[in-house]
């Protein structure tokens, strides 16, 4: 079985650097999500896989084979695009059987009315169709075989182009962003259909998304991109944990999580006039900032170590509410994520209170990455809030 290995690939466009020496290893039938925001070098990074674009620099080996300067067409890459990328004059036979024709067939062979007369030509088109509907049938479009694109939904283009990728039988599957043309509902069904197709194939695949939902329901990994850079590598539930630095713990999650400015003094972390105890760091005087996820802040009552708050507004989700409320002592913004039941009676421009679980907390320096040093519980003590 195949591995993709991607060794220190840089790209520039004039003075922008869109890669900064990425590097990623995706190990035979595992399925990596490279999700980041809009500009961070993804889909660049894809185009390079595939050979459309080519890289300044750095290696990509399939199986242990260097073919970063083989032609697109012989790299036994299957992309599926965006938009799809069918052809509207073919059918969805036909667009499925291009890639076997272009394997399989002579040029000549290919020619719409010559080909028929040279010898072979017939039986290797026999055998072209009968794969097309082989994986067609596995797919459950063989009814749409003889539609063109122009006459299937958002969906059934989907299944189309996800076909004409698998029947090549390629070495490494890319995909970029291929549900984002598909409707809420349909989405969510097409990820599960899209992660068992990839476990048939048992081949790397490499999804590329904005979508973090996507990236965290459908990876073994998750390959975090920021501003060119791969800055996390890991389970969707380490990504999600355990962020290693505050860039990959801004993008991942929602709603976001909470980012508040503090300070290390003698081994706890101020913040809001409360302090949390450290444990496993010795800092000190430093600037930071204290992150902790929606999820683990709480509407409290009475307690010594609650932070002041006045709700800004509130968000029905149905199973949950979303609530933003300003913190009094440093005038930000905290976002807490709470039970229907919990928020019953609250409105706008009411004083609340609000405690965290400091286990979950956690600590970014200034220039962004994951302390060691983890906050494990609130000291009741009452401190003046730092400017």
């Amino acid at each position: 079985m195949s591995t993709l290995s991607l060794r220190d690939i840089t790209k520039s466009f004039g003075a922008n650097d869109i890669l900064k020496g990425v590097s990623l290893e995706v190990e035979p039938g595992e399925f990596i999500a490279l999700v980041g925001p809009s500009g961070c070098g993804k889909s660049t990074l894809l185009r390079i896989l595939a050979g459309l674009d080519h890289a300044d620099g750095g290696e990509i080996l399939v199986a242990g084979s260097d073919i970063s300067g083989v032609a697109a067409a012989d790299r036994n890459i299957a992309m599926v695009f965006q938009s799809y990328a069918l052809y509207p004059h073919l059918t969805a036979s036909e667009n499925i059987a291009v890639p076997l024709a272009m394997r399989r067939l002579t040029r000549v062979q290919r020619l719409p009315f010559i080909g028929a007369l040279i010898p072979g030509q017939k039986k290797i088109r026999a055998g072209i169709l009968r794969d097309v509907r082989e994986m067609a049938t596995s797919l459950k479009i063989d009814h749409l075989l003889d539609r063109k694109p122009g006459q299937m939904s958002g969906g059934q283009r989907q299944r189309v182009a996800l076909a004409r990728a698998m029947v090549r039988q390629p070495s490494v599957f890319l995909m970029d962003e291929p549900l984002s043309n598909l409707d809420a509902n349909l989405r969510v069904h097409a990820r599960g259909e899209i992660v068992e197709l990839h476990r048939r194939a048992g081949v790397p695949t490499v999804y590329v998304t904005h979508d973090q939902a996507e990236a965290l329901s459908m990876a073994d990994r998750v390959a975090v991109m920021i501003g060119g850079q791969l800055l996390q590598l890991a389970a969707p539930q380490t990504i999600y944990d355990d962020p290693a630095h505050i860039e990959v713990a801004r993008f991942v999650g929602q709603p976001r999580i909470n980012l508040l400015p503090a300070l290390v003094e003698n081994g706890t972390v101020a913040f809001g006039g409360i302090r949390l105890a450290l444990e496993g760091g010795s800092f000190t005087g430093n600037n930071v900032t204290l992150g902790i996820r929606p999820e683990f802040v709480r509407l409290t009552q009475g307690r010594q170590d609650a932070l002041a708050a006045h709700i800004e507004r509130l968000e029905f989700l149905g199973s949950e509410v979303i609530v933003y409320a300003k913190l009094d002592a440093i005038g930000e913004t905290m976002v807490v994520k709470l039970a229907p039941a919990e928020v019953a009676g609250l409105s706008a421009d009411m004083p609340i209170a609000l405690t965290l679980t400091a286990e979950q907390a956690m600590v970014f320096a200034e220039d962004g990455r994951r302390l060691s040093a983890a906050p494990v519980a609130v000291d009741a003590t009452r401190e003046k809030a730092h400017g």
